[in-house]
């Protein structure tokens, strides 16, 4: 369909906020286009979802069946963006319907994958979930789940990214223990990591990560392992959602260790950043925006800066809704959008997660991505549309 030809644009009776049913007219305007050659002045990764085997017999809330040709299409489709994936990280629902074994083999296939593609970036989240929860849990044991990961994610040839650990919450006692933690993972990693920060708004099992409850006490104890261990550390991500604290702590980094911003808020403002410096991206809603994440970046490297903010801006409310509280269920969302626009033939997740958002909640993220100009194809999107819909006993 071209968008850009005149045209009467579909409509289609949604929610509204007050629970009424009104027809929506789609605007389908796109007045950008990805770049065919992408070529960017910033390390942009998106953290990828993984697309469920609709058709398989495995109990969802138990077992994960992975589509792994519509999950790796995806990941070509990122990669020709552009952009980096980063693999196996809460995006695709690791430790929330995705386990470790499964975590694995989908990272040894996105690094095959990527082999093939000259300068295709490639990162994948180790952690610790094969820990199960027991009383007596010491950080001795989560170092040696760190360290099994992360020689597994070593021997397929994969760059590591050191995702928060749950089990390193719970069996930590100090921040002294973090430290002993990360000292004596980094010290045996081949190449340097990138760090992962995730607030407990996307997860609450890592409240108080780094020993101390406060945001700024936990700053400096992260600040003081990145600083002693600088030539094993590529970057930080931080999840907090608070530009200020990604600002502050981006100024106190070593040089040469970068900000990733994990920020789905405020990405646009720190991406860009100031005349003191600047973030990285290692962002999910990049996986639901892709097209527009490339476009705007593409004019970021050019000097566009008007062009890059003008792109992203409608992307914001889209983003804020999909990672609206509660934070953990926005995998939803992006899954939901990558079904409206034809990466995958069904809205089925591992999990079962799809439930977790409202009808309501689907229509206006409906609304905001047409908004956004990232309905690839509006006829497409409406009638998948409808289809959820009739499901929801919605005459759409």
């Amino acid at each position: 369909m071209n968008r850009n030809a005149e045209m009467v644009m579909p409509r289609i009776n949604l929610l509204t906020t007050a629970g009424a049913v009104e027809p929506y007219t789609l605007r389908g305007a796109r007045s950008w286009s990805p770049p065919a050659k992408p070529a960017f002045n910033r390390v942009a990764f998106s953290a990828a979802h993984v697309v469920a085997d609709a058709r398989s017999a495995a109990d969802p809330w138990v077992e994960a069946a992975v589509d792994w040709d519509a999950t790796l299409r995806y990941r070509e489709h990122l990669l020709s963006l552009g952009l980096g994936v980063a693999e196996a990280m809460d995006t695709a629902q690791r430790g929330m319907g995705l386990d470790w074994p499964t975590a694995l083999t989908l990272i040894e296939k996105t690094v095959a994958m990527a082999k093939g593609r000259p300068g295709a970036l490639v990162a994948s989240g180790v952690g610790t979930d094969q820990l199960a929860p027991r009383p007596g849990l010491t950080t001795a044991d989560v170092i040696a789940a760190y360290e099994e990961q992360a020689e597994a994610v070593e021997a397929v040839g994969g760059r590591i990214i050191l995702m928060a650990s749950r089990a390193l919450a719970a069996a930590a006692r100090s921040p002294e223990d973090y430290e002993h933690a990360y000292g004596a993972i980094l010290s045996r990693v081949r190449e340097p990591v990138i760090l992962h920060w995730l607030g407990p708004m996307f997860d609450p099992a890592l409240a108080g990560y780094w020993g101390r409850d406060d945001l700024d006490d936990a700053m400096d104890v992260c600040l003081r392992i990145i600083a002693a261990h600088a030539g094993k550390v590529d970057g930080i991500k931080i999840s907090l959602l608070d530009k200020e604290k990604e600002i502050a702590m981006r100024r106190r980094l070593p040089a040469g260790v970068k900000m990733y911003t994990g920020d789905d808020f405020h990405y646009p403002e720190l991406i860009e950043g100031d005349d003191v410096g600047y973030s990285h991206a290692l962002l999910g809603i990049f996986d639901a925006i892709a097209p527009a994440a490339s476009a705007a970046l593409q004019r970021l490297a050019t000097q566009d800066v008007a062009e890059y903010r003008r792109i992203l801006a409608p992307t914001v409310p889209l983003s804020r809704h999909v990672f609206a509280a509660p934070t953990r269920f926005y995998k939803s969302g992006v899954v939901f959008l990558a079904w409206l626009n034809g990466w995958q033939d069904h809205f089925v997740m591992v999990g079962g997660q799809q439930s977790a958002r409202s009808a309501l909640h689907y229509c206006e993220l409906f609304r905001l991505a047409d908004a956004a100009g990232l309905l690839d194809d509006p006829d497409r999107a409406v009638a998948k549309m409808r289809a959820f819909l009739a499901v929801q006993g919605i005459d759409a």
